[in-house]
């Protein structure tokens, strides 16, 4: 029996149909055009020959619209733009409402057309379109498999359809948006992208666009109401639309020519659902067209969480002239229901999903004495309320949003309507809190998640870059589907842009999640790459965005500071500029081949989030570099001040270059502050550097000019400081053994002259450099510290010393340097085949590299490839199993060996790095369970929860690391070899990394490297 395949379920690109090729799953995706003649296709488009569309002028005016879209793209792909005919005539503005799109009545679209028809495409909606109706009469259509269902259609090719003689390209869906999401099908296949305008994807050429004959039946999507919310949207969004749209009365730019960009996005994602900006805007109000509008291109309209009855959170003061203490259904019931009465009349004619109940003034928590029969009764007045508007509540989608200390009312015993959608959430930081359970699985309403890819509040806002790790964000909302979450899922985007690509995978599982799984996304993010720049660097451009998420979402940007990746310790710091590095250079080299007209599009989808993230890095850590050297007298700490001085230059001018492209169409839009967090959770007022420390260059240490400093150490020798007090002139470096890596000690200068440096060591020590010359203004150097085991006698262990000297003197505070380090020639059981071994008193394993797994029944083990913060994760592979114990749940066994004895008193422990998740059942909190050989097992609850406003204890540290660390102490633990068991016993469970500490674990951010593997590759599944 052979564990998970880490194989990629791939699914079939839209680019791939053109070069030929398929993944494994279709999906969705299943190519019904080509670009390639042969038997099978009709031509549809050329150069020179443009497509005739047909619809029929009483179908619903969002198809009409996407048709005329629809025709416009061709042109946009093969120079030729499609005509459009409604029932044989030219038909009225499709903006049947306001023409706010600018739509041509004539819909050949001028000069652009051909008076050559090559091929026809049939657009319609079922009961709607009289071309559609008629072929589904006449036996030439069928639509069984769809009729009836939400948002489905069926694309296929029909002979002798309609006028169309040599057949047509039938497009017919079960209702309004499922005709329109199949013609935006087509759209993205013959090579327009979704993000054409909002991130200026040029579309591709081709000089001719064929219809296969096949025929494609897609399904209802996974997913009811799928959506995003504009939030957090100032500056960048503001700032952005303040300069491009005219202003509201009221003084916001969000109006109809803003929001016909956004319905137009959402419904070529496969979306249907938006929560609009609500920070200073009302969307019915500030522009009177727009809510019509939404209705026009299909948009199902929602407001967040904090806005019942369909009203914004601004109508209050500004509309309503209402005041926050006036904002109390206790006190001012009867002015609210009147309120709340004026929102569903105002929206009844549309499509909404109402938000009922209530949070208080402003996106903020009701008062602490508000009892929960207050709410209910809140909620009993807007059922009334529906009753009367709509004529029967429980017929009008409504939902209520278990948003932060909501969420405390309901698992008070807070009742609402069977027919309210019950809206889970997660921490703001990806991390679902609750899903459905028992009885309430089976309420009509259902339940959704609304979910995160910015956000303002605690512990610290996150809103300048995309940090997302789509892995992460599969796997969530993979249990949310398992776990029947699924009528609405809603995500904070907050200013759309930069989060372009997590907006379409989220759409993408949203609509067909089993098109999926938990290996997918390097190949989606592929195929993605190549949808939008083509095959030739989809590969690479895939590596450059997976591995961006794996570091952006390690530590989010706002919470990068001086101090979270180790510069002592385990060459951390490097070992992450240099990931940021790589992807910069890729990223910069692809940028570079790519053809002028897709480099705007590549700079604001990849390479500015890489060139900036990497270089905000690189301002944390020379920061770091900077404090610490000042704090040990080195003269290079001015050059890394100069660093971090420059890297903010850095910054400013890659989003100056992101404001300046395509003459300026995204100024602003890079507004957001990210330079200069200071222990407070909101975003900083103005750009500004970590602290620094300038050195006094013009003058000499008191301890000589040559400074010396060891891996693991603030200290510096010769001198005295609050790490080294001893005045020994000695500093140790971390043991060595053969299983240990390299050690470094660093030669920097602390004065005005130059000078001659030299390492004399024992035989078996092999040093990088022994020698050479440092002037003032030199750069530090790192030399590593190896041995030749081949020269250490057999159990050897002894402290050996490397001594130091100068060619200058110590000065008046010093002596002569030297630096010990323990070598023990340690040796593993020749019987030790498959396992981790200790390193200087530690041991680390990645989740994945497992000795043994041990299925139990038809549960075990998936691995979740490039999955948080080092390697990839491992949870159990079924979402819906809980309440395990050790007999009943799968098994890993991790194989070790040590040689340090630990003790009761000071007992190795054993720390589960884990994705900081929560406790989706309060009645099953998530657990695991360790045990070492036979000593006793270990369950431990590594989520404590707290009643709101609190999130569980250490929370905050938790998402700011990414992960939750849970410690155990198995006590005196002899050395040899051993095992590790672990049982992880709740779903949600999710396992990144081990680490066994003797004695020997220090700070960092990830964790030790992994150890040395003996027999790497050798993982089984036991039976």
């Amino acid at each position: 029996m052979e564990l998970l395949s880490r194989t990629v379920l791939g699914f079939l690109s839209l680019s791939a149909a053109f070069a030929g090729t398929a993944s494994a799953v279709e999906g969705f995706r299943k190519p019904i055009v080509t670009t390639q003649a042969g038997n099978g296709s009709s031509l549809l488009a050329s150069r020179g020959s443009s497509v005739h569309i047909q619809a029929d002028a009483a179908d619903w005016p969002g198809v009409l619209r996407a048709a005329h879209d629809l025709a416009l793209d061709f042109g946009r792909v093969t120079g030729t733009n499609g005509t459009l005919r409604a029932s044989g005539t030219p038909t009225a503005n499709a903006s049947t409402i306001f023409n706010v799109t600018g739509i041509s009545k004539d819909w050949s679209v001028g000069s652009n057309a051909s008076a050559n028809t090559a091929g026809t495409i049939i657009v319609g909606t079922i009961g709607k379109s009289s071309l559609i109706d008629d072929m589904i009469a006449s036996g030439q259509l069928d639509v069984s498999a769809i009729e009836g269902q939400w948002e489905a259609y069926v694309s296929t090719f029909v002979y002798n359809a309609g006028n169309a003689s040599s057949g047509a390209l039938v497009i017919a869906g079960s209702d309004r948006r499922g005709a329109i999401y199949g013609i935006y099908d087509v759209s993205e296949q013959i090579g327009v992208s979704p993000w054409h305008w909002f991130a200026d994807v040029p579309a591709k050429s081709h000089g001719s666009i064929y219809a296969l004959q096949t025929t494609k039946v897609q399904k209802t999507p996974s997913v009811k109401y799928r959506g995003f919310f504009i939030n957090d949207e100032a500056p960048a969004l503001t700032g952005w639309a303040n300069k491009r749209y005219p202003i509201s009365p009221y003084g916001t730019p969000f109006g109809a020519e803003f929001y016909a960009q956004v319905f137009e996005l959402l419904l070529r994602s496969k979306a249907n659902y938006l929560w609009p900006a609500m920070w200073d805007g009302m969307f019915n109000v500030d522009d009177l067209r727009n809510q019509p509008l939404a209705d026009e291109y299909g948009i199902v309209m929602g407001t967040s969480h904090t806005e019942p009855m369909v009203r914004a959170t601004q109508e209050w003061s500004k509309v309503a002239k209402g005041s926050e203490s006036g904002w109390s259904w206790a006190t001012n019931n009867a002015t609210l229901y009147e309120y709340f009465t004026e929102g569903a009349q105002r929206a009844a004619p549309y499509e909404n999903v109402v938000t009922v109940g209530m949070r208080g003034y402003h996106d903020t928590a009701m008062s602490a004495d508000v009892q929960t029969s207050v709410l209910e009764s809140v909620v009993e007045a807007q059922q009334e309320i529906l009753t009367k508007v709509y004529g029967n509540a429980s017929e009008v989608p409504q939902m209520w949003c278990l948003y932060k200390e909501v969420q405390d009312y309901f698992e008070a015993g807070m009742q609402v309507p069977d027919w309210v959608t019950l809206l889970w959430t997660e921490d703001n930081w990806q991390n679902i809190r609750r899903l459905p359970v028992g009885d309430e699985k089976k309420r009509s309403g259902g339940a959704g998640v609304y979910y995160h890819f910015d956000y303002v509040g605690d512990s610290r806002n996150y809103k300048w870059q995309d940090t997302i790790q789509l892995q992460k964000t599969y796997e969530q909302m993979k249990l949310a589907k398992d776990r029947e979450a699924d009528r609405i899922w809603i995500v904070n985007v907050g200013d759309i842009k930069p989060a372009e690509m997590a907006i379409s995978h989220w759409f993408d599982i949203a609509y067909d999640i089993d098109a999926y799984d938990e290996t997918s996304v390097p190949q989606w993010i592929t195929e993605w790459a190549a949808r939008n720049f083509g095959e030739e660097h989809a590969q690479e451009i895939s590596d450059v965005m997976d591995e961006y998420g794996a570091l952006a979402n390690m530590r989010k940007f706002e919470w990068v500071e001086p101090s979270s990746y180790s510069i002592l310790n385990y060459e951390e710091a490097d070992h992450i500029l240099a990931r940021w590095r790589a992807i910069a250079k890729t990223a910069q080299d692809i940028n570079d081949a790519l053809p002028a007209e897709a480099q705007p599009a590549f700079y604001q989808l990849v390479l500015h989030r890489v060139l900036a993230g990497g270089n905000f890095v690189d301002i944390q850590v020379a920061g770091a570099r900077n404090m610490i050297y000042a704090q040990m007298g080195r003269n290079s700490a001015n050059r890394w001040m100069q660093h971090v001085i420059d890297g903010m230059k850095i910054d400013h001018n890659l989003t100056r270059k992101y404001h300046t492209l395509l003459n300026g169409k995204w100024n602003h839009m890079m507004d957001q502050t990210h330079l200069g967090y200071q222990g407070y959770w909101q975003q900083p007022m103005r750009q500004s550097t970590p602290d620094l420390r300038w050195v006094q260059t013009l003058e000499d240490s008191l301890a000589g000019n040559m400074g010396i400093a060891v891996e693991g150490s603030n200290a510096t020798i010769p001198g005295d400081d609050m790490w080294h007090s001893n005045g020994g002139s000695s500093l140790t470096l971390p043991g060595m053994t053969p299983y240990t890596p390299k050690r470094w000690v660093e030669i920097a200068h602390r004065g005005t002259g130059p000078f001659n440096w030299n390492i004399s060591a024992d035989p078996f020590i092999t040093l990088s450099q022994t020698a050479g010359t440092l002037n003032p203004d030199d750069d530090d150097v790192r030399v590593y510290v190896d041995v030749n085991w081949s020269k250490v006698p057999s159990n050897f262990g002894k402290m050996s010393t490397l001594n130091f000297s100068s060619s200058t003197t110590y000065g008046t505070q010093g002596g002569n340097p030297h630096v010990t380090v323990m070598v023990n020639k340690t040796s593993i059981p020749s019987n030790f085949t498959a396992g981790f071994v200790e390193s200087a008193g530690q041991l680390a394993f990645e989740a994945e590299h497992f000795t043994r797994h041990r299925p139990s029944g038809n549960l075990s083990y998936a691995i979740l490839p490039k999955y948080g913060r080092t390697l990839s994760a491992v949870k159990l592979n079924n979402n819906l199993a809980e309440g395990l114990t050790s007999s009943t749940a799968p098994m890993l066994e991790y194989d070790f060996v040590t040689f340090t004895p630990t003790t009761a008193a000071k007992g190795l422990n054993v720390t589960l790095i884990l994705t900081p998740t929560h406790n989706i059942n309060p009645k099953k909190p998530l657990a695991y369970i360790t045990q070492i050989d036979n000593l006793p097992e270990q369950r431990r609850q590594p989520v404590i929860d707290q009643k709101q406003p609190n999130f569980p204890v250490g929370w905050g540290k938790a998402v700011a690391d990414s992960a939750w660390y849970n410690t155990t102490n198995f006590g005196a633990v002899a050395p040899g070899v051993h095992t590790l068991r672990v049982w992880l016993v709740e779903a949600n469970v999710i396992l990144q990394k081990v680490v066994l500490d003797l004695g020997g674990v220090v700070a960092s951010h990830n964790g030790p490297p992994e150890s040395f593997r003996v027999g790497m590759g050798n993982a089984t599944v036991g039976m």
